[in-house]
């Protein structure tokens, strides 16, 4: 094997397994070790990363991307080799790095599932090769473990020392430069017989300087449960005076550990190491060692017997790590693609596992984080919901309820989320600002459940309000708030308001109508989706979400007429105060005025104060209906007669936005084209762009946005920095938000042209996705979507993507077609020629009305998309009588509620 060059991933199995060659001859690979009891770990192929469980309580240092290449401080393990020296099992050691690029490096092989991981490293000269696997056990336990065998592979027997070594940061992220040393003061370090266990005395942090009750250890043993040798529980004893954590000491000089077997001993005041010695082992040519080491934190002091009694040996560790991954395989499994294209389907499986990564991991706890604090953010929750309600559809409802809760009453909503399900909490850095989009997302989510599950009720179920001190979409204050009077909203009477899950939705979706600039388009505010678009609050428009509102609008309206047909629903009961919202009933106000507009959207901020009456009236639903229609149907109009950019080249698209100078960005100017794909994204997706512009935009898109190299750019480039628009365009051109391939919005592209029935185009722009992304020896990441792909076409920000939940989405609602209808199954495949097999056959699993489903779809004539429909469907075995309608059948709800739980039925769809 030819250690200077970059092998691609390979696929080995049928659950997502790969394995690489040279993993450590590619930078800022990191893989996600994590749990459902909240243990968030990283690991690279030289054993970097961190172990934590939130912000305040990290096991090993907190680190950035940058890190994994300059720190030190990693997981170790180190053997001293009798007349050979030392060497690290991990890679991590100064003489392995120095002779990196030699002959004399060693061969590394990374082999990886869901979600564990391996790392053989073997060295012809030292004779020595290390299996080292890690994994964080399912289950509830903040627990992560690591094993390594030894194995002799030279021709001599071979006596080795074995030292395993893991820093023990033991505090929060805060400490990490201010107060490092004097936060060390507070180190309480205990050994025991098998490890070494830190308890600091006090945390230091946001919350104040208060007792300490969290501990943080690393025990081991060999694989037969033998206790260590000794320990080194001071990490500035064990590198030794000029010494390193690459180069330390101990390990060098392997000298003997000042606390023998049984530990027992204690100390205070310094920084803390998990360093545990081994007795010394020979091994005959071919024998094996193994060894366990365990990095663990809890509330209390850890009951050392009770943990090596549960992780200590081989065995134990062998038979959870098979039940970790079973764990993961059933998740990842409920949804699974059968196509001509193995490896995109194995490919799917990581995408799939994403957005429970992001639930699990928030933004903040991999080595690239948008913001480190942990948490998520108010889009992230509804957008999260769209792959769970196909993943994990039984939990959805509860979570979608939860979220309403913190909307404000003036229809923007609370930008700190709380820990537990549906808590939000006033925003504790006194910041005013509002995301102008987030009032689109909930309904799209919502209307997704409502398709899948046909449960109208939900919009007639009640949700409290969320106040703070904000009102008038943060304009202005309230000066009576306060933290005793809590967070939800209150009548005149004192009493906590509650208003239906619909009232929550106009609310959101009609007080961004009125709340426009100068050219009537939606205000930008502090920023939409791209939250670098910043720097517009005053006279900033975003058309592009001006679309999206438009589109919810319409598709409430059709809801509400579907409301009353289905249960009778004559009138909708709201809160008295947004009356004056729905101008058409009574006094209309003129939508070409935008200070009419501006005039009536005051008159609601005074009318709803942070409070309420309490007080509710009975508004008619078609009356609802029509007046939301009207509004819709007046921005489609607008936008398409004044924001329709007609190009020289003879397309065009929309122009997405206005500046804080009141200028409209995009365009063609003498310095060159300006274009962003978001400004196009949401005019096809929902109703906004004609039929006939699509065609121009998708012309447009081709020539000024693609690049053969990174795929479809989120802008073009807009020529310097633009201090009246936004943060994103200080970022280099091909970065980030400025330029860069950003999945999500390339995702969400796709979507809306499959939607729209430009299936091929779609299919094209979802093919660039996968062929970026698994291109390792450019992209240089493991399986699944990137957050984006800049200039070099490497993937930045792994794992943590709102798009993995839109490409999934896309996959199984567009692609397969496998979607509901208010309840209703819905098929309405668009596959194209090579998603089918040799056979003709393409299949998904997933869920349907809490049943599992195969679908198999069967082409028996023509594989191009166009050129078939469905001829006939069979269940279990059985022909359904089909309900046409464009494009697909339905199979009604109630044949599919007849069906059994707990096992898997087949679909059969005949294509001619």
């Amino acid at each position: 094997m030819d250690r200077n060059k970059i092998y691609g991933f390979e696929f080995t199995g049928n659950d997502g397994e790969f394995r690489l060659q040279n993993p450590d001859r590619s930078s800022f690979l990191y893989f996600p070790l994590v749990n459902e009891g909240g243990m968030m770990s990283t690991v690279t192929p030289k054993l970097h990363g961190q172990a934590t469980t939130g912000h305040n309580t990290f096991l090993t240092p907190p680190l950035s991307v940058e890190d994994l290449h300059t720190s030190r401080a990693s997981r170790n393990f180190w053997v001293y080799a009798d007349g050979k020296g030392a060497w690290s099992a991990t890679g991590n050691s100064a003489k392995q790095n120095a002779e990196f690029y030699s002959s004399s490096a060693d061969e590394a092989l990374l082999e990886a599932g869901f979600l564990w991981h391996r790392i053989t490293r073997s060295n012809a000269v030292m004779g020595v090769k290390a299996v080292t696997t890690s994994f964080v056990p399912s289950g509830n336990d903040k627990i992560e473990l690591m094993k390594v065998t030894l194995e002799n592979t030279g021709s001599k027997t071979l006596t080795l020392t074995p030292t395993a070594v893991v820093p023990l940061y033991a505090r929060s992220a805060d400490d990490l430069r201010d107060h490092r040393h004097v936060t060390s003061l507070l180190n309480r370090i205990y050994t025991s017989p098998y490890g070494v266990e830190v308890q600091p005395a006090l945390s230091f942090d946001e919350r104040g300087h208060r007792i300490n009750h969290t501990s943080y250890g690393v025990f081991g043993a060999e694989g037969d449960g033998s206790q260590p040798a000794g320990f080194f529980p001071v990490q500035e004893e064990f590198i030794g005076e000029g010494g390193s954590l690459d180069w330390p000491e101990a390990v060098v000089l392997n000298t003997a550990p000042d606390i023998g077997k049984g530990g027992g001993v204690q100390r205070e005041g310094y920084e803390a190491l998990g360093g545990l010695r081994f007795d010394p082992v020979s091994l005959s040519p071919g024998q094996s060692h193994s060894y366990v080491v365990i990095m663990a934190i809890e509330s209390e002091r850890i009951n050392t017997n009770a943990l090596i009694g549960k992780y200590g040996t081989a065995e134990a560790f062998d038979r959870l790590l098979e039940e970790t991954k079973a764990f993961w395989a059933e998740k990842v499994n409920r949804v699974q693609f059968q196509t001509g294209e193995p490896d995109v389907d194995q490919w799917m499986k990581w995408v799939t596992i994403q957005p429970v990564l992001r639930r699990l991991y928030g933004n903040s706890f991999l080595p690239y984080h948008d913001y480190g604090r942990g948490g998520r953010g108010w889009r992230d929750l509804w957008q999260d919901c769209l792959a769970l309600l196909i993943m994990e559809p039984a939990e959805v409802r509860s979570l979608l309820l939860n979220n309403y809760a913190g909307v404000r009453i003036d229809g923007s909503n609370a930008t700190i989320i709380g820990q537990q399900p549906g808590e939000f909490i006033a925003d504790r850095n006194n910041i005013p600002r509002v995301w102008m989009d987030h009032g689109a997302w909930p309904f799209l989510t919502t209307m997704l459940y409502l398709d899948q599950s046909g449960d109208l009720d939900f919009l007639l179920q009640k949700q409290t309000y969320f106040r703070d001190s904000f009102m008038s979409r943060c304009k202005e204050r309230d000066a009576s708030w306060n933290t005793t009077v809590g967070s939800s909203l209150r009548t005149d009477s004192g009493e906590v308001y509650e208003g239906t899950i619909l009232e929550h939705i106009l609310l959101q979706n009609l007080v961004p109508f009125y709340n426009v600039g100068e050219h009537n388009n939606i205000l930008l505010e502090g920023a939409d989706w791209n939250d670098g678009l910043d720097m517009a609050a005053d006279q900033g428009e975003s058309v592009a979400f001006t679309a999206f509102y438009a589109s919810n609008l319409k598709d409430i309206s059709q809801l509400l007429r579907i409301l009353k047909q289905s249960k009778g629903q004559e009138t909708i009961e709201l809160a008295e105060e947004m009356k004056l919202l729905f101008d058409s009933l009574e006094e209309s106000v003129n939508y070409e005025s935008v200070s009419a507009k501006l005039g009536r959207l005051d008159l609601y901020y005074a009318s709803a104060p942070n409070k309420v009456s309490g007080k509710r009236i009975a508004l008619d639903t078609d009356k609802i209906a029509d007046d939301l229609e009207k509004k819709a149907a007046w921005i489609f109009n607008h936008l398409r007669n004044n924001e329709w950019l007609q190009s020289e080249k003879g397309d065009g698209w929309f122009n997405g936005y206005y500046n804080n100078d009141g200028e409209q960005v995009e365009g063609e100017f003498s310095e060159g084209v300006r274009m962003t794909l978001t400004g196009q994204v949401f005019p096809i997706m929902g109703h906004a762009a004609a039929p006939d512009q699509i065609p121009h935009i998708i012309s447009a898109v081709e020539r000024n946005l693609l690049d053969a190299k990174i795929g479809y750019r989120l802008n073009s480039s807009f020529g310097g920095i633009q201090q009246n628009l936004g943060r994103a365009f200080g970022f280099a051109f091909g970065h980030k938000e400025n330029g860069a391939m950003f999945s999500h919005m390339t995702v969400m592209y796709g979507n809306a042209l499959y939607k729209r029935g430009y299936v091929n185009e779609g299919h094209k722009v979802m093919k660039s996705l996968y062929s970026l992304s698994s291109d390792f020896e450019t992209s240089r990441i493991y399986p699944g979507i990137p957050e984006y792909i800049n200039e070099q076409g490497r993937g930045m920000y792994t794992y943590l993507t709102g798009s993995a939940s839109w490409l999934l989405l896309t996959m199984v609602t567009e692609v397969f077609g496998v979607k509901g209808k208010l309840g209703d199954l819905l098929l309405e495949p668009k596959l194209v020629k090579e998603q089918f097999d040799t056979e003709g056959r393409a299949s998904i699993n997933t869920i349907f009305a809490d049943r599992e489903f195969k679908v198999v779809y069967k082409a028996a004539g023509s594989f191009n998309y166009g050129e078939y429909q469905i001829h006939s469907v069979s269940l279990n075995g059985s022909e359904v009588t089909l309900q046409r309608v464009s494009g697909g059948a339905v199979i009604p709800r109630a044949e599919l509620l007849s069906l059994q739980t707990g096992e898997c039925h087949l679909i059969e769809v005949t294509l001619a």
